[in-house]
């Protein structure tokens, strides 16, 4: 609520119920100022009045204030000023300490600290503006963390080498910050608040997001600016069935649960994590224990408040006139009624904004006269401001005797009131609420009709655009996603840079979309803002754990959610979107999940009700705006993926949080089972416009071949047979992506031959002579591999020189006969010869023949090459470095004719299956299978 009862007794705006500083008289049409109007109260005192009138009025706001602080100013400059002297107290945290440090560093500001966690360190500061801003519904805070390569003993890459905007997971963190913060913040301060954090050691092991929210409380703690009570924030994790406190990175490697919770000693405010399916009890249990952490915090940072503290600028507080709530809802109230029940959200906004401008109307140009003060019909200024005689005496004759006279009775005349506009536009927002919360609680209907625990008519497509890889249309109530998969290789995934000096991929990631037409308004479009970012990554996290790991599906999977139509719960309607968008795009979910968003009317006995909180499952927009909490949800029948709550009042108990966690669970079941209704159903196989991707295994010693150097190797396969890209890793694994299936095979034949080992008996057709020499001729048998062919085994006859029978392009066919220790490979043309017999064939090659199978290869002429075993040969020798191995099985193979009888490219599907069937390597194409 826009009133704080706490505070009614600090400083409220003049009340201008009596003597309002801008009134009109009752008998001219004349402008006159009330002395009690605090812009000139002081005008005996200030040079500056009659200049101030000639100024606007904000600008006069500004010079006046200016002038008061220089007078406050100039009696005192003479007094001795003392900056803060340092203090610090260590605070138990888990199984640690953490070192809270003020007065050493920013002592300037408002408000400053240090906290240290190991060898981490976070510096915060909090400075306000001397001069209030205009008012607004919005408390005027702003919050930026960012982290220092510095602290890390690293140096931002590109040109500048410095920081510059903020990256993603900073953004995150600013929101971590500001969320828990707000609440506490006290309504009609309109100073410019400004929080800065910096992390500027970090160790790698203690994570800096829970102190930096920690700092940012205890510093607004210290300052000037009026709160209501500390903030602290932990992180609280899940290894071998322990909760942690605020663990370490290593041990959030192995968690089963990453939540960060803020509070203060006595409530929870803020709430965001993501789990592995956990039990809404096991959920529970993880917030009870870092609310304890957090409320020892609080009381440790009491005493550091009581010591170094700032007095609050409670004489900044300025709220509406008390009784403009009343006259609102005298003007407003019967229609204010009738609109909330409107259910379409455009005729009502629209309904709104006209009963609003009547109340500004009345309020702030024509005047007002309350109810209570005014008989009869009510009157306008212009009434007021007829210029009428004393009473009439009126005589009738005949009628009455002399000296008789009746007296026309005139209406009492009252001041009307006048607001600042800013006032009412305030005003008429809380009473807006309070109606809204009214009908709720005691007619038991929403807006839209519905009762606390209903959720809103849902409708969902898949497969609309058929050229993505997947697509999925959801829509519940007015809230609508439509949520688009591409599928890609390595070269798709997002790269993300960190503190710590490792590159990091993601190979899925989410980018959530909020256009302003998706409201009916108009705005700006461009980078995306700090809410954008905030709701992708809840999304993503949310749809993270059900993907398939990267051995089972290699593919790098990029989700885009772009909201068309919203009503609230966008980034709910995002993840059961997002959902149906994989199923369509082939991923092997492991399961489904669906997201829903909770709201609360904490104090319902306001409103007629019994007292206990009420609630709401899938608010609404104006149920979020107006209510008291959002708590989001996302997961399944069984347990919760993501969770995400902000709290708009002083905060919520473990009670009320179970009740809306339970409520939350009967709301995915419901719409889990609308989603099983989509139609058309996901397709649940790969896109023919999908890249494929073939998985092969080679020696690990051989991937640098494959390469070569600088990388000239790989990139002339690619530009040779025009695959998309060629993947290595250091343990052997090579991935090729490709559009079709040629591609791949002529890439694959390549590789095979650049990583194979020359075994002595093998016969390589077709090979091309690639120089001559006196004594021989050079022969390649695999691209880049050579060996030699001496000039005594080119013919079966006698040979002067090899350049006159030989040159460079012939073609020839040989067989190896020899390896020596430099690996150097001697090759015999001779020993192919049709009159070639067994006594010219030296006794080694006699020796070798016995002792292991011949096999033949066919060089190749565009790439590709084939091979097959000699007609006497019974074992197959390995041949290359392609290993059929465990790792890389045959299983991984999706066949379209296992899907569950949808419709799809199944002549694609079929050939890729017939070709990795014959394949040592895998080839990724074919259905998704889910559970």
């Amino acid at each position: 609520m826009l009133a704080n009862p706490s505070t009614s007794t600090l400083h409220h705006r003049p009340n201008y119920t009596h003597n309002p500083p801008c009134s009109l008289s009752n008998h001219r049409c004349k402008l006159s100022l009330s002395p009690n109007c605090p812009r000139f109260s002081n005008s005996a005192k200030s040079n500056f009045s009659s200049l101030s009138l000639l100024l606007s009025r904000r600008k006069r706001e500004r010079l006046f204030t200016v002038v008061n602080a220089f007078e406050e100013t100039s009696v005192a400059h003479d007094a001795p000023q003392s900056l803060p002297q340092p203090f610090s107290v260590k605070i138990p945290v888990g199984d640690r300490h953490i070192l809270v440090e003020t007065g050493h560093i920013g002592r300037q500001a408002s408000g400053s600290v240090t906290v240290t966690d190991g060898e981490t360190i976070v510096y915060t500061s909090v400075c306000l503006d001397d001069v209030p801003s205009e008012p607004s519904d919005f408390y005027p805070l702003s919050v930026n963390y960012q982290e220092r390569f510095s602290a890390a003993g690293r140096t931002s890459g590109g040109f500048f080498k410095r920081e510059g905007k903020l990256k993603d997971h900073e953004v995150l963190i600013c929101r971590l910050i500001d969320r828990p913060l707000r609440p506490t913040m006290f309504k009609g301060f309109y100073h410019e608040t400004q929080i800065l954090s910096w992390v500027l050691s970090y160790d790698g092991l203690h994570s800096p997001d829970s102190l930096a929210v920690t700092a940012a409380g205890i510093a607004v703690a210290l300052s000037e600016v009026p709160n209501t009570k500390v903030i602290a924030g932990v992180r609280v994790g899940l290894v071998d069935n322990k909760f942690i406190v605020n663990p370490t990175t290593k041990e959030m490697e192995e968690s089963e649960l990453d939540l960060l919770l803020a509070g203060t000693d006595s409530a929870i405010f803020m709430i965001e994590g993501y789990c592995n399916f956990l039990t809404e009890e096991k959920l529970l249990d993880a917030v009870q224990i870092g609310q304890d952490a957090v409320r020892a915090i609080c009381n440790e940072v009491g005493v550091l408040v009581k010591k170094c503290g700032k007095a609050k600028m409670l004489d900044a507080i300025k709220l509406p006139p008390a009784e403009l709530y009343k006259h609102v809802e005298e003007i407003a109230g019967d229609e204010l009624v009738k609109i909330l029940q409107i259910t379409s959200k455009v005729p009502r906004r629209k309904a709104l904004a006209s009963l609003e401008e009547k109340v500004l109307s009345i309020l702030t140009e024509k005047g007002y006269v309350s109810k209570d003060e005014r008989f009869g019909t009510p009157e306008t200024v212009a009434d007021l401001l007829e210029v009428e005689d004393e009473d009439e005496e009126i005589v009738v004759d005949g009628e009455v005797d002399e000296g008789d006279v009746h007296i026309k009775p005139i209406g009492r005349k009252f001041s009307p009131l006048l607001f600042s506009e800013v006032d009412v536009k305030l005003v008429f927002k809380e009473v807006t609420s309070k109606f809204l919360r009214k009908r709720i609680v005691e007619g038991g209907k929403r807006s839209d009709g519905r009762t606390p625990d209903r959720i809103r008519p849902i409708d969902s497509r898949c497969g609309i655009l058929p050229r993505a890889h997947g697509s999925a249309l959801f829509t519940r109530g007015e809230t609508q996603s439509l949520a688009v998969v591409t599928l890609g290789d390595k070269q798709m995934a997002q790269r993300v840079d960190n503190l710590v000096d490792e590159e990091e991929f993601k190979r899925f990631y989410l980018q959530y979309l909020f256009p302003p037409s998706c409201v009916g308004e108009v705005g700006r479009i461009g980078a995306p803002s700090r809410r954008e970012i905030g709701h992708g990554m809840l999304v993503e996290r949310a749809l993270k754990p059900i993907l398939p790991s990267d051995d089972d599906f290699p593919y790098t999977v990029r989700v885009e959610s772009t909201i068309t139509e919203s009503n609230g719960s966008s980034s709910m309607a995002s993840v059961c979107g997002g959902c149906l968008a994989l199923q369509d795009a082939g991923v092997p979910v492991k399961c489904m999940i669906a997201g829903i968003a909770m709201g609360m009317v904490l104090d319902t006995e306001e409103f007629g009700g019994d007292g206990t909180p009420l609630i709401l499952s899938d608010i609404t927009g104006s149920e979020d705006a107006s209510g008291d909490m959002d708590f989001k949800v996302a997961g399944n029948e069984d347990g919760i993926t993501a969770f995400q709550m902000d709290i708009k009042v002083g905060g919520i108990t473990l009670p009320v949080m179970r009740k809306a966690l339970l409520q939350a669970r009967d709301g995915r079941q419901h719409i889990l089972a609308e989603m099983l209704k989509c139609s058309p159903f996901p397709s649940e196989r790969l896109s023919k416009y999908a890249p494929l991707i073939h998985i092969m295994k080679v020696n690990p010693k051989k991937v640098n071949i494959i390469i070569g150097s600088g990388g000239k190797k790989v990139k002339s396969i690619i530009e040779e047979t025009g695959v998309e890209a060629i993947d290595t890793r250091e343990d052997g694994i090579v991935k090729i992506t490709a559009k079709d299936l040629s591609s791949i095979e002529k890439s694959k034949s390549i590789i095979n031959q650049l990583t194979m080992v020359p075994n002595v008996g093998d016969i390589y057709r077709n090979c091309e002579i690639k120089s001559v020499a006196p004594y021989g001729v050079f022969v390649e048998i695999a691209p880049g591999r050579e060996g030699l062919c001496h000039i005594s085994e080119l013919t079966s006859n006698w040979l002067p020189k090899a350049e006159d029978v030989f040159k460079v392009g012939d073609r020839v066919d040989v067989k190896l006969i020899k390896v020596n220790e430099k690996g150097q490979l001697r090759l015999s043309r001779k020993a192919l010869l049709p009159e070639a017999t067994p006594e010219k064939s030296s006794a080694e090659h006699h020796a070798t023949d016995k002792a292991s199978p011949r096999r033949i290869v066919q060089a190749p002429k565009d790439g590709l090459g084939e091979e097959y075993k000699d007609k006497d040969s019974a074992v197959n020798s390995p041949r290359s470095d392609s290993i059929k191995d465990a790792p890389v099985s045959k299983k991984k193979v999706y066949k379209g004719l296992t899907s569950s009888g949808t419709e799809g490219p199944k002549n694609s599907v079929a050939s890729v299956s017939s070709i990795a069937s014959k394949d040592e390597g895998t080839l990724v194409n074919g259905d998704a299978k889910i559970g």
